[in-house]
């Protein structure tokens, strides 16, 4: 392939792999998705000895070759602190092998009904997200602005300080920036549950697609449930429950019971806000990701001033 050589620097052996996978041991799996299997490793890297993520691909999941270079070719481009950054691939005897920095704390749907991560901590991951997001549809430089097409909460994964990187660039495409709207068509894929409805209906995919995409989640961390049921407890599916409860002023009824007590009133409303508006039929009427952060990040100072104050009350007490 012509675009071997800019990539050279990131070539890694596949010795090299299986020596710090155990040859791809059971034990060092932790995880696998659409492209497959996940193992743990420790690497010797500029910065020292460091842990890494390494996804080896198997087609009997459905992905292929052009995921495995869209994934190199779009995180070579796009480097951000909210995105997780590519270490290196492999390319021998058959194998498509990517290695990643390491996420201590896994994937974020993972901690979605975790009784010990705060409300504030659930705002700074979803900030640290928007960032990433806002970066791939806005990006200087590059004349090109990413859709991710399949932004999930099992693609936000938490570094060791919860700091949330976006991942999984498999299905991205690349859409030119210095347009108010990039129009592409394609055959529309994603994940059920969080896939923009009126992509799947044309095909036609926009940035606001992954806006979509991104309320979902959103939903999803207020409510500490993932969108769609995958247990026996037959829960109603989130956004229609979630479109009604903030149209009908009933918000309160769905936010996940170990959080409830700690949001602030005020903070809740401008998270809510934004997240129904992600989740507008209209694409037209959805907004953009630079909003999206401003008003998470206010939202998170309406919280923040609520703690100050109750400290301040606590201390006259």
């Amino acid at each position: 392939m012509s675009h071997l050589k800019q990539f050279e620097h990131l070539k890694m052996h596949l010795d090299g792999i299986k020596s710090i996978t155990n040859n791809f041991a059971d034990e060092n799996c932790i995880g696998r998705g659409g492209f497959g299997r996940v193992y743990k490793g420790e690497i010797v890297h500029s910065t020292g000895q460091i842990m890494v993520a390494v996804k080896r691909l198997d087609r009997a999941f459905g992905q292929g070759d052009p995921e495995f270079w869209k994934e190199i070719m779009t995180l070579s481009l796009y480097k951000h602190e909210n995105i997780i950054s590519l270490l290196g691939y492999c390319d021998d005897n058959g194998e498509k092998i990517l290695v990643y920095e390491y996420a201590h704390n896994g994937s974020l749907d993972m901690y979605l009904n975790n009784t010990e991560l705060t409300w504030i901590q659930r705002l700074e991951i979803c900030i640290g997200a928007a960032h990433g997001l806002a970066y791939l549809h806005n990006s200087v430089g590059t004349h090109q602005r990413v859709l991710h097409r399949d932004i999930k909460s099992s693609n936000i994964l938490l570094d060791e300080n919860w700091k949330a990187k976006i991942s999984d660039f498999g299905l991205s495409k690349f859409g030119p920036v210095n347009q108010k709207y990039s129009f592409l068509y394609s055959n529309a894929v994603g994940t059920f549950g969080y896939c923009d409805p009126l992509y799947v209906e044309t095909g036609l995919l926009t940035k606001e697609s992954d806006v979509y995409s991104f309320g979902v989640v959103l939903f999803e961390v207020l409510c500490g449930r993932l969108c769609m049921d995958n247990n026996k407890a037959r829960q109603r599916p989130l956004i229609g429950l979630a479109r009604q409860s903030y149209e009908q002023n009933t918000i309160d009824d769905i936010v996940f019971e170990r959080i409830r007590d700690e949001v602030d009133p005020e903070a809740l409303k401008v998270f809510t806000t934004i997240s129904y508006q992600c989740l507008n039929r209209d694409r037209e009427q959805r907004p953009l990701v630079t909003d999206i952060v401003s008003a998470l990040e206010t939202a998170l100072q309406c919280q923040v001033s609520l703690v100050f104050k109750n400290k301040i009350l606590i201390g006259f007490l």
